[in-house]
């Protein structure tokens, strides 16, 4: 599920010099705008947001995921910054000389092949665990980062 959200100065702008005035919308693309699956599915997510109070657990444990992320890739071959919020982490790699995109897109293949799906792009590899994500699985998630960045040195 998505949204646009924007102030009514910018949506005025875009209506006036964006299409015709019959146009309610940005002109943008959607996936499966309205459909009654995806909007269910969205609801039945929040209900469990709610439900389960996810947010709140994520407010807990992130000082652990913090640590974690902070102590066990700081200092590690090629990273040059480390940062979180919440649940959200995301580490910078220096690039290699002339291939910005080269090394996240190394590290990410490699963590593939350990049986871990991260995201890469630009500079950094870019981690989101899910609400219900146990210890364990956090820790885990970060020794093969770090192995890792310590066989690509």
């Amino acid at each position: 599920m998505g949204a646009v959200v924007a102030t009514a100065e910018i949506y005025d702008t875009f209506m006036a010099h964006g299409g015709p005035d019959y146009a309610l919308e940005f002109a943008h693309g959607y996936t499966y705008s309205g459909h009654p699956v995806a909007c269910a599915a969205g609801i039945a997510a929040l209900d469990i947001l709610v439900r389960d109070e996810l947010p709140a657990r994520v407010a807990q444990e992130a000082p652990f995921w913090e640590a974690l992320l902070h102590d066990g890739i700081a200092g590690k071959p090629h990273v040059t910054d480390v940062r979180n919020y919440g649940f959200a982490g995301a580490i910078t790699l220096a690039p290699y000389p002339g291939e910005p995109l080269r090394r996240p897109f190394e590290v990410g293949m490699r963590l593939w092949e350990k049986g871990f799906l991260v995201r890469y792009g630009g500079d950094t590899i870019q981690l989101a665990p899910h609400f219900v994500m146990q210890r364990e699985q956090m820790t885990s998630l970060v020794e093969a980062l770090a192995e890792t960045l310590d066989e690509l040195a």
